[in-house]
C-alpha cells in the first residue's frame, strides 16, 4: 500500500494523530522519469484525466455502471486505505458511515475544475479486496452539465491478462502505462489479504500517491482495477512490501512490481439510485 505512502500514515495512525496528509513528493522527486516507448506514448494519449479526482492523500475517479441513470448520486472509487476513518482491519467493512470529504475533480488536461462532496462512505474495506465507493451530493447529471465531464464506466467483466492499460493519479495529474502481467491468487501485505490482484508489467512504476488510480483498459476506456500497491524493498508480505502466494502456498517476491485489484465484482453490488446492496444476485464482496 505505499500508493499514499501507507508507510508515513501507518506511523502516524499508530501514533494517534488521525489522517495524515500526503507526503508523496518527496518519492516522487526521487523517482526518474518512465521510459516509453513511441507506441506507448501514443497510445496513452488514448487515455486522459477526465473525470479522475484528487483526494487529499490519494487519487480517485468518478464511476459507474452500464446500468446507472444520470439522477442517480454518483459515487467516487478510490482505496480502502485511503479513506480518512483509517485503515479498516482484517474482516471490517465501512457500509453507509456520513462522510463530508471533499474531491477535486479533474478535465482531460488534469486541471481542477470543481470540487465535490461526499455525502457518506457507501462503501469501504480492505479485505479480499482494497476499494472504497463514496457517495456524492451531486449525480451523474448534474456533474456532468456543471463541468462538461462524463462519469467512467466500470467493466462489468474480468480483466484479461496482456491487456494494455494506463494507470491515471489525480493527485500526481499523471498517468502509466503498461499492461496486465497476470494475476495473483493471493497477495498479502502485512495484516491484510487480498484475492484474485492484478499484477502489472515491469513500466508502470506507480509512486505514493496513486493509490485509488482508476486503471483503464486502453481500448474500451472503461475502468477494470483501482491501483493500490507494490513492492518496494523486496521484503517479504510487510507493510509496503506485498508478496504473491499461490494456490499451493508458495510464497513470491517481486521488488519492485505493483498491483492493482479487480473492480468488476463492484457492478452487481450497486443498485437503484447508486446504493450499495450487498445481498444483491452476483454480488460477492466482503460483508460487515
Amino acid at each position: 500500500m505505499k500508493k499514499p505512502l501507507l508507510g508515513a500514515l501507518f506511523a502516524v495512525l499508530l501514533l494517534g494523530a488521525g489522517t495524515a496528509p500526503a507526503v508523496a513528493a518527496t518519492s516522487h522527486d526521487a523517482v526518474a522519469p518512465q521510459k516509453t516507448t513511441r507506441a506507448e506514448r501514443i497510445t496513452a494519449k488514448a487515455v486522459d484525466f477526465a473525470g479522475t479526482v484528487a483526494l487529499s492523500n490519494c487519487s480517485g475517479s468518478v464511476v459507474r455502471t452500464a446500468g446507472s441513470l444520470p439522477s442517480d448520486p454518483a459515487l467516487v472509487l478510490s482505496n480502502g486505505h485511503c479513506m480518512e476513518t483509517g485503515f479498516p482491519g482484517p474482516g471490517e467493512v465501512v457500509l453507509g458511515r456520513r462522510s463530508t470529504r471533499s474531491f477535486t475533480l479533474l478535465n482531460s488536461a488534469g486541471s481542477g475544475v470543481g470540487t465535490l462532496r461526499a455525502s457518506k462512505i457507501a462503501y469501504g474495506t480492505m479485505t479480499d479486496t482494497d476499494i472504497s465507493l463514496y457517495q456524492l451530493t451531486r449525480s451523474y447529471a448534474q456533474i456532468e452539465s456543471t463541468y462538461g465531464i462524463k462519469a467512467l464506466e466500470l467493466n462489468a467483466a474480468h480483466p484479461v491478462q496482456g491487456t494494455a492499460i494506463t494507470v491515471v493519479s489525480g493527485y500526481w495529474k499523471r498517468t502509466y502505462s503498461c499492461n496486465v502481467d497476470g494475476f495473483v491468487y493471493r497477495l498479502k501485505e502485512g495484516e491484510w489479504t487480498w484475492k484474485d490482484s492484478v499484477r502489472y508489467t515491469s513500466a508502470c512504476q506507480t509512486i505514493g500517491g496513486t493509490s485509488g488510480s482508476p486503471v483503464i483498459d486502453n481500448a474500451t476506456g472503461k475502468v477494470v482495477a483501482v491501483n493500490n500497491t507494490g513492492n518496494e524493498d523486496g521484503q517479504q508480505c510487510t507493510v509496503n512490501n506485498p508478496c504473491e502466494v499461490d494456490e499451493s502456498g508458495t510464497v513470491t517476491v517481486r521488488q519492485g512490481i505493483n498491483y492493482a485489484q479487480e473492480t468488476y465484482g463492484i457492478v452487481p453490488c450497486i443498485g437503484a439510485g447508486s446504493q450499495i446492496d450487498l445481498n444483491r444476485t452476483g454480488c460477492t464482496l466482503p460483508k460487515p
